[in-house]
């Protein structure tokens, strides 16, 4: 059974146009949902819409959509005059413009859509208008009102079709300014970017999303698993992450766990040979890092670890060491 398109209307470019179908190309429906019910007799329960002020139940064909102008005070808009605003590109995807995707940033990425020819007649000029983007490697960008909504489209050739990604408006996304600006520029030393990197190198590898398994979902078909078998559920906390103090020594003992590991590494980067010869020489180094964890050494060395002197306490020298 085909699937059932989300929007049908034209794709157009120039003077070329063609009928085309929407597919959305995600889908919730595969994931665990729960109904909320009456705890005393297990019964589904109703949402229903109440006047806020009388808290009576209203009937659907009694309500309207509201514009709030002032507090409480609010303008009716009717399904006439949400139709009467027509645009442009109402029915059509209009390509406007083409760029290249590399220009596009990610943060305007919505939601992905598959767009295919609706009908046999519309095929040849919708293989023209793929073809000719895929042979200038650009992606189109075009509109069209979807759901009383005018959306942005990204359009990009994907095997036979398009794949069309809705996208934000720029009033949409937030500036990041706010967000990063008190993030201060810190000069990181060589040798824990040298390990930083190894640790990379040892975990590079291709995009699989198939290697990814939803976690949550799966703990919650267990959970509901042993609850039908009648079995207790066991709460199982992983330990949370703590702030680094010693950033140094976490990074060589990062190193030091990826090499027991059997993650198959890709490429090589040029910096991989310098890094395993920084990780080479923090084993047997005894630094100010290795010093501010004394109580990790073997029992026959607390005679030796006693005698070195204290991890400095200035700011300036507790920034050398790595100590925060």
């Amino acid at each position: 059974m085909a699937p059932r398109p989300y929007w049908k209307g034209y794709l157009k470019l120039s003077l070329v146009s063609c009928s085309v179908a929407l597919y959305p190309a995600t889908s919730g429906s595969e994931r665990i949902s729960f109904n909320w019910l009456n705890r005393a007799t297990g019964n589904r329960l109703k949402q229903l819409m109440v006047d806020s002020d009388t808290n009576e139940p209203v009937e659907r064909e009694d309500r309207v959509r509201g514009y709030q102008v002032a507090k409480n005070d609010y303008l009716f808009i009717e399904d006439d005059d949400l139709d009467a605003v027509e645009i442009e590109s109402s029915h059509t995807i209009e390509i406007e413009r083409f760029v290249p995707k590399s220009e596009i940033d990610l943060v305007y990425l919505d939601s992905p859509y598959y767009l295919a020819p609706n009908d046999k007649v519309a095929e040849e000029a919708f293989a023209v208008i793929r073809d000719a983007m895929a042979a200038e490697g650009v992606a189109g960008l075009g509109r069209a009102v979807i759901n009383r909504r005018e959306r942005l489209f990204m359009l990009e050739p994907r095997d036979a079709g398009i794949l069309a990604t809705s996208l934000h408006y720029n009033y949409e996304v937030r500036g990041d300014e706010a967000y990063f600006e008190d993030i201060p520029e810190i000069k990181i030393p060589g040798e824990m970017l040298d390990l930083a990197k190894h640790i990379i190198g040892t975990k590079r590898g291709h995009f699989d999303i198939a290697a990814f398994d939803d976690r949550y979902e799966n703990a919650l078909a267990e959970m509901i698993k042993a609850k039908q078998a009648g079995r207790p559920v066991e709460a199982a906390r992983p330990a949370q992450p703590t702030n680094v103090i010693n950033l140094m020594e976490a990074l060589r003992k990062s190193v030091a766990a990826e090499k027991g590991t059997k993650i198959t590494a890709g490429p090589a980067s040029k910096e991989e040979p310098k890094a395993k010869k920084s990780a080479a020489k923090a084993a047997p180094r005894a630094g100010a890092e290795a010093r501010a964890e004394p109580e990790r050494k073997p029992r026959a060395a607390k005679a030796k670890a006693a005698a070195v002197p204290p991890p400095p306490r200035s700011k300036p020298e507790r920034k050398r060491a790595g100590i925060h």
